[in-house]
């Protein structure tokens, strides 16, 4: 299993609410979490079958923006 970390600019609970539904829908329930305690509000992905663009891209879908932290 990878974890990959992921600067957002999901800035808010209310955000975060919006995001949710779609980012559930493709990372998978229980396997994504953002920190909005975080200057970078880093969106930490737990997955086996999910590349960088595929979760840059469900961000995106979502509304908002994903930048792959090293």
């Amino acid at each position: 299993m990878e974890t990959i970390k992921f600067k957002t600019n999901i800035k808010c609970t209310g955000c975060l609410s919006k995001a949710t539904t779609k980012l559930d829908e493709k990372l998978g329930e229980g396997n994504w979490e953002v920190d909005l305690f975080t200057l970078k509000k880093t969106l930490t992905v737990t997955s086996t079958n999910m590349s960088e663009s595929e979760v840059i891209a469900a961000v995106n879908e979502a509304g908002y923006t994903a930048e792959r932290l090293s």
